[in-house]
Formats: structure tokens, sequence, C-alpha cells
């Protein structure tokens, strides 16, 4: 334990601060830490949940003083493990949101979910950039790139960002635009936020609907390469209203799936249309001429509703992922994906890119993402008897992608692998870039990279 003048650092947080402040050895401090991926296990020296952008400020002045790091977590969906030479700061009470219908945005707390976003919005019929799972943090997907179900129509969500609330290093609050400090504006809108500060708050653009064409179509096993092989094929002529995904998945046999999905190794196509449902159905109909689904849900829903398209676990999960850009998806590509059919992996999916998530934002980001044709996305689950070997089992199946890699990853879907892949996104440029508006911000290295959101 670290004593600043014989004090302990859980002592000096909690009179700094408003919020709770847990040490090791106590069942609150388990559970604070504790995230989404249940795989990762973090030991900060001590956790601040942090009342308002003031006590995170205040915890962050604390930590440093005292010679600790600070890392910070929110859903921990995209965490990585942080040790006891940091202080760990929860935002999950910083849970506001703020609907402008005459300006169209939202303004988000950092411990907000994207269903309430969804969910606020909806009163003034407008929707947002929500992820596939919207129980994520919605600052710390936005801070990532954030890629949406609907990505192809409206970019990705970085893009939408107007503003920052972030706690510096020197544990002061300050709003960031692109007027007040463009360097670092840029920096947050896809850089991953860790190293940067801690955004506390974001002011983002809302999108202009209240209804999407979408849901999924299940599959048997059987007739995955045929249904492969015509997504393939379909996806080179849709429009930029539509986005898409495919992924084979090996479901549990779990009471919430519908019967017929219980149990069984399946291809999910995942589709969005933005316009018309007649549109909507034309679109989609050489897909669904292909041969009989077990399920099909896709139809008129609310943007509210947007999670139904992917299905994600709403549960904690101990998960291990790997992530990569593919340049395009050939006949090597659809074997890799049907050779998982006989792996202990959960998910093998394929995201399709383009549309407006190549084109530049009118505000420059530093999303690593654009120019990609495919995400691949990878998600083993860590049960006790194969936990051990799970990482090498997904390693050695992305390996099976490479010749149609880019030799990249986008940083919310990484995984948890290396992140050279992820760095390799960036120019040399925009790394230096980066790597300036870091040090501008933090040249003590306060804020770990680990934890992040």
């Amino acid at each position: 334990m670290t004593f600043a003048d014989s004090i302990p650092i859980t002592d000096l947080l909690d009179r700094a601060t408003r919020g709770s402040v847990w040490g090791p050895g106590s069942a609150e401090y388990d559970g604070e830490v504790a995230g989404f991926n249940v795989a990762v296990s973090h030991s900060p020296a001590a956790v601040v949940v942090a009342d308002d952008a003031d006590d995170v400020a205040a915890a962050v002045r604390v930590a440093a003083a005292a010679g600790f790091g600070v890392a910070v977590k929110a859903t921990g969906h995209g965490a990585r493990a942080t040790d006891d030479t940091s202080i760990m700061i929860s935002t999950r009470r910083l849970s506001d949101v703020h609907i402008d219908a005459g300006a169209r945005t939202a303004t988000v707390g950092a411990g907000v979910r994207w269903q309430q976003v969804l969910d606020a919005a909806a009163v003034f019929d407008l929707g947002a950039p929500s992820g596939s799972s919207t129980a994520a943090g919605a600052v710390g997907y936005t801070l990532g790139g954030g890629l949406s179900p609907l990505g192809r129509t409206i970019g990705f969500a970085a893009d939408l960002v107007r503003s920052f609330q972030i706690v510096t290093a020197a544990g002061r609050v300050t709003m960031i635009d692109e007027q007040t400090d463009g360097e670092l504006f840029w920096a947050l809108r896809g850089g991953g936020g860790g190293g940067f500060g801690i955004v506390t708050e974001m002011v983002i653009d809302l999108l202009p609907m209240h209804t999407v064409f979408g849901g999924g179509m299940f599959f048997d096993l059987e007739d995955a390469p045929t249904v492969l092989h015509a997504w393939r094929t379909w996806v080179q002529a849709v429009p930029e209203s539509v986005s898409t995904s495919i992924a084979l998945l090996h479901l549990p046999p779990d009471p919430a799936l519908a019967v017929e999905l219980r149990g069984r190794t399946v291809l999910h196509l995942r589709y969005a249309h933005v316009g018309s449902a007649e549109r909507g159905q034309e679109l989609l109909a050489p897909m669904r001429s292909i041969t009989e689904p077990i399920i099909d849900t896709v139809a008129t829903m609310p943007m509210t509703a947007l999670a139904s398209i992917h299905m994600d676990p709403v549960e904690p999960l101990p998960v291990i992922e790997r992530g990569l850009l593919l340049s395009t998806m050939t006949e090597k590509t659809i074997d890799a994906v049907l050779s998982a059919a006989d792996l202990p992996v959960a998910t093998v999916e394929l995201r399709l890119m383009g549309g407006a998530l190549d084109r530049s934002p009118r505000s420059p980001g530093s999303v690593g993402g654009r120019s990609a044709a495919f995400c691949l996305y990878l998600i083993g689950v860590a049960e006790p008897a194969i936990a051990a070997d799970l990482p090498g089992v997904l390693d050695e199946l992305l390996s099976r992608f490479t010749a149609d890699s880019a030799d990249r990853a986008f940083l919310n879907l990484a995984g948890t692998g290396s992140m050279d892949l992820v760095r390799a996104g960036w120019t040399i440029t925009e790394s230096e870039r980066l790597e300036a508006a870091r040090h501008a911000v933090d040249p003590a290295g306060v804020f770990a990279p680990s934890a992040r959101w």
C-alpha cells in the first residue's frame, strides 16, 4: 500500500471526493472493478466511484500527487487489466443525458449506455449512432471510433462528436472542441482516449431517424457455404443505405434464445436499411431467395430496438477477442469462416465496411478503420475447460485470414490481442501526431492505457 504523509491512498481519495472510495478486500471494491468482460481481472490500489466531473478531477490530482497512474472504467466492455500501480476511476454515476431537439444533439455523460441515449432521443423522433450492443458505454465506444450497425449510412460515431468535457492530467475540467484545441479534439475522435485524459461528457449529433428496416436471418450450418458465397456477391452491389454483417455463431443452450436456435451452430446474417421498408425489402430480396432461414426477424423496428439486429449478449461474460480489417473477401475468407465450425469459438463475424465509413467527416478525426472492405471480429468464451488454450486457438484462426488481411485492426473491435495491428491503422504521420497530442496533455504519463471504458 502506498502512503502519502503516512495516510493511506484510500483515505486521501475519500477526503478529496464526494463519491465512494473502495480499497482491495471489500465486496464493494470487487463489484466496482468488475467489468462486462469478466476474463479481464483488475486489481487497482483503489477505485473511486465519481459523483461528477469535479470528483474525477480531484481523484486525478490525488492519484498523481501520490505517484499512481489513473485508469478509467464505465462498463468495462473494452477493458485491459490494470494493477495496483493505478487508481481506477469509475464514471458510472455520470449518467445524465440531455437532448437538444432543435440542435439535434445529445449531451452524454461518461457513465451513459447507448440504450439510454436511444430511449431519450426517440421521444423527439431522433436516433443515435449506437453500437451493436446498446449496453456498452456511449463515450468509450465513441472514443474508439464507434462502428454502428448503421455505419455505412451514418459513418463512425466519432465523426459526429461536437465537443468533449475532459479532465486533464493536471486535474482540471475543460471543454474541448475543434476551435479550442483542434489537435486534442482530433486525437480524441478515434484515438481511444487512453493517455489523453478522462472524458466526462460529450456532445454528439443525433440522427434524423426513428425507425430502421432491419433484423437478422439465421441459417442452418449446412446452408452456410451457400449463404456466405451469396453474401459475398450481394454486398458488392448494395448501396450505402444498407449496413450488413454475417457471423458464424456457436449458440449456447440458453432459454433466452428461441427454441430453434438453442445449442446450435448457425450462420447469422444481420441487415439494416435506412429508408423505406419497401426499398429495404427489395434490396434484401436476393438474400431471402437463397434458402429458407431458420428464423427471419427483419422488419421495420424503432431505433430503440437497434440491439436486436446483432443480438449481442447482455450479461457479463469471460471473453477473449481478436480483430482484423480485411482488404477483400475471397474464397479463402469463406473457407476460414467455415473452418471455425469445429473450433471452440463463439463468434466469427464479418462486417461490411465502406459507404459513409470511407468518407472524411466535416471535422477530421483520428479513426483508423477507414478504407477497409470488411472488419473481422472473433470472440471466444473462456469457459474453464478451454480458457488456457483459447488465446492460441483464436490466434491460429486469425492467421487463416492472412491472405485477405489489410494488416491492421479497428480499435473498437481489435480485441485483447496485440495492439500492433491497431497502431498499423494509423500512418506514421498520424501516429506521431497522436503521440504529440498525448505528450502535450499528459507529459508525465499519468493516464494508464489500461482499463479504458
